[in-house]
């Protein structure tokens, strides 16, 4: 089954999807189905169209997707003396790191993922084999897919479009939830927080609606003592309705006598708009798991940059994005890796490329890295994308930054030299000499040389 990524994309908020060929489905199994239905709230729709309407959701979303395709993931063995070996040649590292499908760069593919399961709770992908080796992955539409349970109690997945259904069976969907309650589906943060995000849209219409009036308010009109026949209000009405907008704003309204306008609608300010919208980022931030002075929205007080920032983002990198890379790394080793490979080989993705903006950090972890014996400076090049040279594939220690065999043994060529010099310098052994001084300066005492001596 082949889904057209680039014409799909823009079907999956539209309602639209990709192509496909089955039996038709009765309207009891499309309700079921229909994941992501228009869900209405305090009079306003809320749906993923609409919350990506909302400047908020749209970057919480657009931060976490981003910064979570462009991590890049690698593919690793466990080596039998404890540490790992680098699995380029193996085919899990082409399907996630290199190309997951014939329309998608792996950025595009797990940012797409990371976005469905904010939106919808859900990330799928239809899995193309080769035995037991996967060698696609084409995203389907999280709208029109639902899990269920077949008679085995096995899942099986339903894909809906055009009034067909496909059921896939488990082995052949790569499926990414978010949050669980132990489900077969993620919960969507749209469906729970539908009266959040429908109250955000409503301000924002409020907003919208006010400033495109020309700030004018709605209102009474007093007539003082005349009463007015049916056909004057209407006259009243219609010449009213010429003066609201935008292109009549500054212009004057005559007035009959007596007649005086009383508004009727709050102003911004006595609503509270302001605050209120303010308010609103804050919790759509909550709902999507995302800090909001990194989408910008700083408290009041708080500046945009600093060392209060950066360990606002490391507390973000930990408590945050950490447990939904775990989630992404395990399922992909669950479920595209054949059983008897996941106790060697395993997924993980780079979170070192947080850091490759931050010139000073990289330069003090490879410092540290380098002075203890952890990395050498071959590994280090290796990541700088640097070419490697003579003898940097040795560990070394602060002392001296000698090999980590060499110590405790004999002088180094190093050591050997300093001395040299010293016997240069001041004649004799350096070493003799400290003894003879040592020796000196205990006359008459426990050790030392006698007096008459």
């Amino acid at each position: 089954m082949a889904w057209n990524w680039v014409g799909g994309v823009a079907g999956w908020l539209g309602g639209g999807g990709g192509k496909l060929s089955g039996a038709p489905v009765d309207e009891e199994s499309r309700k079921a189905i229909r994941v992501g239905s228009l869900i209405d709230s305090g009079g306003q729709t809320v749906n993923q169209k609409t919350t990506l309407g909302l400047p908020a959701a749209w970057a919480c979303v657009r931060l976490k997707s981003d910064v979570v395709g462009s991590m890049g993931m690698g593919v690793h063995e466990k080596a039998s003396d404890g540490g790992r070996v680098d699995r380029n040649d193996h085919w899990l590292y082409d399907l996630v790191h290199e190309e997951p499908n014939r329309d998608q760069t792996p950025a595009e593919f797990w940012s797409s993922m990371v976005a469905c399961m904010d939106l919808w709770g859900n990330g799928y992908a239809e899995k193309e084999t080769l035995g037991t080796r996967t060698t696609a992955l084409t995203p389907l539409p999280p709208h029109l897919v639902t899990v269920v349970r077949d008679s085995n109690n096995q899942r099986i997945y339903r894909y809906l479009d055009r009034g067909k259904v496909e059921e896939l069976p488990a082995d052949k969907v790569f499926h990414l939830r978010g949050l669980t309650l132990g489900g077969d589906m993620g919960l969507s943060a749209i469906e729970f927080g539908r009266r959040t995000l429908g109250t955000a849209i409503a301000a924002n219409k409020t907003a919208s609606d006010t400033f495109r009036g020309g700030l004018q308010l709605s209102g009474f009109m007093e007539t003082g003592a005349s009463s007015l026949k049916p056909e004057q209000r209407a006259d009243l009405i219609e010449i009213f309705d010429g003066f609201v907008g935008d292109a009549m704003r500054g212009k004057i309204v005559p007035l009959e006598r007596d007649f005086k306008f009383a508004p009727l609608t709050m102003k911004p300010e006595e609503a509270q708009l302001l605050e209120s919208r303010g308010w609103d980022i804050e919790e759509i931030c909550r709902w999507f798991g995302v800090f909001p002075i990194l989408i910008g929205h700083a408290a009041k007080g708080q500046t945009m940059w600093g060392s209060g920032v950066e360990q606002i983002l490391l507390g973000w990198q930990t408590l945050l994005l950490n447990p939904l890379l775990r989630n992404i790394e395990q399922a992909v080793k669950k479920q595209l890796l054949p059983l008897a490979e996941r106790k060697k080989v395993y997924p993980e993705i780079n979170r070192e490329a947080l850091m490759a903006a931050d010139s000073s950090a990289r330069a003090a972890l490879y410092s540290a890295f380098g002075q203890n014996g952890v990395m050498t400076r071959g590994e280090m090049r290796s990541r700088e994308n640097l070419p490697s040279r003579p003898g940097d594939d040795v560990l070394t220690v602060q002392s001296n930054l000698v090999p980590l065999d060499q110590l405790g043994k004999a002088p180094s060529a190093e050591q050997g030299a300093r001395s040299a010099l010293m016997n240069l310098l001041f004649g004799g052994d350096v070493d003799a000499m400290i003894d003879a001084r040592v020796k000196a300066a205990m006359v008459g005492h426990n050790g030392g040389p006698k007096l008459e001596d």
